[in-house]
């Protein structure tokens, strides 16, 4: 049998012509072998592009309630320790005194000032915010402390309809949030004549935005994304008075306390992510427990304030005796540094 010799040289000439097209077909898989690893190895990640897919920029429009922050601070917690792969922008642009209804009440503020309408400032918002997502909560306000008026109540049907409008035609979704409850304690129902108790322990101002919100609900059917707040804090308050006759979030029956601001955060979370609900109470269970959790939610209310008193200063607005927030650019590169630190101490938070 005759024996084919090949030179080192010769050797090595094939395997250098060998090599480009296990390097081209290596390089040209790639790719896909790594999402393909993704895919298989990290349904983390896969749900964390499913929570609110295309979604960077949220903002926050309302009144007073969404102005003081509480509930907007809790979500945006949530988006920290939950998904802190993504990077979302929290902008809280609420408005105390605001209204949606452009209404205002004979002698608002002792007659100093009328309330601000969001029709003044939105087609300025909107532009410069750029939202993905806005989150509208509207309504304690827009009834002016009245009640019931079939004219007042068009008022607040015709601005939702025009915020609605003016959101989608910008290009961003709009989630409308019901409004939260009235529950002053001089509001509360009285017993009847035979001395039982009423069945709901809720009355007065009140009965107007049980109205309000079931409209909001309604429109459900017409495609909008509303997230009911007013239902689950009446179940609440109500649940409380059986035992508790004078249990409130808010002595002035509108702006709510901490506790008032974690069931409205509560139920905007389970609203977006229903899976989410047991996740977040065990959060916030062990974040109570934890030495730095105080540290952190500081860290995250001066993180939501500094960039919403920023772009409320930067948008203008008609409504004096706000606090004038940095000039933009300071207050971003300031949220950022906090941003770090925020990002810092949830990384170092036990697993959940």
């Amino acid at each position: 049998m005759t024996r084919i010799s090949i030179s080192n040289s010769t050797t090595r000439r094939l395997h250098s012509r060998r090599k480009p097209h296990c390097i081209t077909f290596t390089m040209r898989f790639l790719p896909a072998l790594l999402a393909l690893c993704v895919s298989l190895c990290s349904p983390a990640l896969r749900a964390a592009d499913d929570f609110l897919p295309n979604v960077k920029r949220i903002v926050f429009l309302g009144d007073s309630i969404t102005h003081g922050g509480g509930y907007v601070e809790d979500f945006e917690l949530y988006l920290f320790a939950r998904h802190p792969q993504r990077k979302f922008e929290v902008i809280d642009i609420g408005l105390s005194s605001e209204t949606v209804s452009g209404l205002s009440e004979e002698g608002h503020a002792d007659g100093k000032f009328p309330r601000p309408d969001l029709h003044e400032r939105l087609d300025r918002a909107l532009p410069k915010t750029k939202p993905d997502l806005v989150f509208a909560c509207y309504g304690m306000n827009d009834g002016i402390y009245l009640p019931l008026d079939e004219s007042r109540f068009a008022k607040f049907r015709e601005g939702m309809e025009w915020l609605h409008g003016k959101a989608t035609a910008a290009g961003a979704q709009i989630v409308h949030l019901t409004p939260p409850t009235f529950h002053k304690l001089d509001a509360r129902p009285t017993p009847g004549p035979d001395g039982k108790q009423p069945a709901s322990l809720l009355g007065g101002y009140n009965l107007v935005l049980d109205r309000y919100a079931q409209w909001l609900l309604d429109q459900r059917a017409k495609g909008w994304r509303v997230i009911d707040i007013h239902g689950p804090m009446n179940a609440f308050i109500d649940a409380q008075r059986k035992t508790n006759p004078d249990f409130v979030f808010a002595k002035d029956g509108v702006h709510p306390n901490a506790e008032g601001h974690a069931l409205i955060a509560d139920a905007l979370i389970t609203g977006l992510a229903p899976a989410d609900a047991d996740w977040w109470k065990k959060f916030q269970a062990d974040l109570a427990k934890n030495p730095k959790g105080a540290e952190l939610q500081k860290l995250v209310h001066q993180h939501v304030h500094l960039l919403g008193d920023a772009w409320l200063s930067d948008i203008g607005h008609q409504r004096p005796g706000v606090s004038p927030g940095l000039p933009l650019p300071e207050a971003e590169a300031k949220a950022a540094e906090v941003e770090a630190k925020i990002r810092a101490l949830i990384s170092k938070l036990p697993p959940q």
